[in-house]
Order: C-alpha cells, then structure tokens, then sequence
C-alpha cells in the first residue's frame, strides 16, 4: 500500500512542478514518462522480492496521464507486464485515450502547439 501511496505522491509533485515551468505540458509530459517507468521498475523489483506490489490500475493511470511511452520502455527494459492478460488489452486501450485526449486538447487549444 505504501508504494502505491508513493507512486501517487509523486504523481500529485509533478503536477505542482510543471505548473510553475515555463513549458508545462512539455515539463508535465517528461516526469510522466520517467516516473512511470521507474514505477515499472519498482514494481518489478517488488514482485522479484515477493513486496507489495503496485496496483494494475495505478500502472495505467500512469499510462493514461501522458506516461505511456515511459511504461512502453518500462514493460521492455525490466521484462515486466509485457505478457499479462488482461493488463495488456486495457494498456493498449489506455494508451488510444491518451493519445486521442492530446488530439482534442490540440485540437480546441490550437495555441498549445506553440
């Protein structure tokens, strides 16, 4: 329970980080992506070590949100998730979401492409 605590501490920071850049979205995209691959590899180390693990649907949040490129390398690098069913039919989902979210967010805020 406490990784999944800790996954979504860092989530809620890097929220607050982006905010106050520059480039948010451009910052906000970034930490998705390193954290949600060093949540695959801490959850890969904690079913290594017989841990508490992290929950599926916090590891698609983490996809949903934008981190799907970094739970691609994740599930690649560390081996982990890459076989699982139904993990890997609602990833794959997860990751049309994102992807269409993004192109609606473009797609009414034309001006965020700048």
């Amino acid at each position: 329970m406490y990784l999944n605590r800790f996954c979504y501490l860092l989530l809620i920071s890097a929220v607050v980080g982006s905010i106050f850049t520059s480039h948010p979205i451009v910052i906000w995209f970034l930490l998705a992506n390193v954290m949600t691959l060093m949540i695959y590899g801490m959850d890969k180390m904690a079913a290594r070590k017989a841990w508490r693990r992290v929950p599926e649907s916090t590891l698609l949040v983490f996809g949903v949100i934008g981190g799907w490129p970094g739970a691609i390398v994740g599930q690649q690098l560390f081996r982990h998730k890459t076989q699982k069913q139904p993990f890997k039919t609602y990833f794959i989902v997860s990751v049309i979401v994102s992807i269409s979210v993004i192109a609606a967010i473009y797609q009414l805020y034309p001006f965020l492409s700048y």
